[in-house]
């Protein structure tokens, strides 16, 4: 029997130029662009596979849909789904979690970068006439920052956070790593095993890159903050709760610490009240490390070798617990 396959949010990955005809070939799709909190679970109720990026499947919306059998996240994190909720239902949940390593360590040193040269703004001040006034062949409005020799400190030491340590090698840093599982890793990465105690008060420039849960939701934190050097730089690509925005906020006013760079939010999209809009130095984008095409086509490309492998009985990037699916 043909699988009936709902994509619940499919404008996310194919805003027009990545087609899902790789998940369309496996089953009788239903696409919807977005959807709502009330929709979902008219949507899904004779879905045998529902796909999910960001539109969240609580415990509540997958007791009421008895059709459904696999659950495929389009994206690393997959928080938006009670995966311990399905595993009581037998219901697989599977994410992608090696798309994105590149784009995302990549944009993370765009950030780092635009924080130590502060390049778009240079670029405004010539525009503006700035350097044709200034009397001299070279200016600068803000200090500019060698990253040679300074500490960055990496929380979380996945495939992306690795690579970051890779990059961060590369411009001559030393390199500090935190995790909760220090696993053996690749010959190829110099660094040293460090707490997060420890990274606040070494690193000049601390970069997230771990997952959230109950144990990370507000880890960076005033205590965390106050740990820091005043010169240090705080980077989140990782998940928006992982910071105490106000916290921070806080700490970037009252000069505690030189800048930071998020993309991502508590809230998203970002409220009008979130403090970090107005903060000092604090430069904001909007979850968009993950975005290249090149990475949403692996994303495209993994998730319909996720259902691939759930049809055939061979499930795999399975995150919820094998041992408690019936």
């Amino acid at each position: 029997m043909t699988s009936r396959i709902v994509i619940l949010d499919g404008a996310t990955l194919n805003p027009g130029d990545n087609p899902w005809t790789a998940v369309e070939q496996l089953g009788n799709v239903t696409l919807h662009a977005n959807s709502e909190p009330d929709e979902i679970i008219q949507r899904l109720s004779e879905a045998d596979i529902a796909i999910t990026n960001k539109v969240r499947l609580t415990a509540e919306i997958i007791e009421q849909l008895p059709n459904l059998k696999f659950i495929s996240v389009s994206a690393t994190g997959h928080d938006c789904v009670d995966s311990a909720a399905a595993a009581k239902r037998g219901i697989p949940v599977a994410n992608v979690p090696t798309y994105g390593t590149p784009s995302v360590a990549q944009f993370t040193f765009a950030l780092l970068l635009e924080l130590c040269h502060r390049v778009a703004l240079h670029d405004e001040a010539v525009r503006a006439g700035e350097w044709q006034s200034c009397g001299s062949f070279s200016f600068w409005k803000t200090p500019q920052i060698e990253l040679h020799g300074l500490t960055l400190g990496v929380i979380g030491f996945g495939r992306i956070g690795q690579q970051v340590a890779r990059i961060g090698s590369a411009f001559g840093m030393r390199i500090l790593a935190a995790s909760r599982h220090r696993q053996a890793l690749p010959d190829d990465l110099s660094f040293e095993w460090a707490t997060t105690e420890e990274i606040a008060e070494r690193a000049d420039v601390v970069s997230l890159h771990c997952s959230l849960n109950e144990n990370s939701t507000g880890m960076i934190n005033r205590d965390f903050l106050s740990r820091m050097k005043p010169s240090a730089f705080l980077l989140n690509t990782s998940r928006g709760p992982l910071i105490d925005e106000a916290a921070l906020a806080e700490a970037l006013n009252a000069g505690e610490l030189a800048g930071a760079a998020v993309d991502v939010a508590s809230v998203e999209p970002i409220t009008d009240d979130n403090p970090l809009l107005t903060a000092r130095n604090c430069l904001i984008t909007p979850h968009m490390a993950w975005s290249s095409l090149a990475a949403r086509r692996r994303m495209m490309e993994i998730t319909a070798d996720n259902i691939r492998h759930f049809l055939a009985g061979t499930p795999n990037n399975i995150v919820n617990s094998q041992d408690s699916l019936s």
